[in-house]
């Protein structure tokens, strides 16, 4: 099938030749040409359809069902999501990332490859405890975008 970014476009206001452009919206690249007098854009139709339905997508609130699966417990997701992801050519019997990320709040990455602009901090904390009384008290902290100030701090009994 031939499609119509293919050939040569002119633009209907100024009939200057348009120039192809990739658009990045929400981690979607969408395909588009644009002219460079008037500035007038057009975005590729199957593009602007498929994030449309992607918006339509994560505008909706979906009521799932949380169930014990041996020592673990399993969440169903919609279809139409699972759907919607499969379309994208992403390979769903990868793992994926799973994150704790406040209370009552998870999040589950499909695409697990890093992106140049993520910063990803963390901070942990650990307590060694005999007889209820603490012996170790350990804290780690790390940033990814300033390595320099990572630091774990060490305490030994009631400090």
């Amino acid at each position: 099938m031939v499609d119509i970014f293919d050939n040569r476009i002119i633009c209907k206001k100024c009939n200057s030749e348009m120039k192809k452009q990739n658009i990045e919206k929400n981690g979607f690249i969408l395909r588009s040409v644009f002219c460079p007098k008037c500035k007038e854009r057009i975005i590729h139709p199957n593009d602007e359809q498929e994030y449309k339905k992607f918006i339509s997508l994560k505008n909706k609130e979906f009521k799932v069902k949380m169930r014990m699966v041996g020592n673990s417990y399993a969440v169903s997701i919609p279809k139409e999501i699972v759907s919607f992801i499969k379309e994208q050519e992403r390979v769903m019997n990868n793992m994926v990332k799973l994150c704790f990320e406040d209370f009552g709040r998870l999040s589950l990455n499909f695409d697990i490859k890093p992106d140049k602009n993520t910063r990803v901090i963390k901070a942990r904390e650990y307590k060694l405890v005999r007889n209820n009384k603490p012996i170790i008290h350990i804290k780690e902290f790390s940033d990814s975008a300033n390595p320099k100030n990572n630091k774990k701090v060490y305490k030994l009994g009631d400090e």
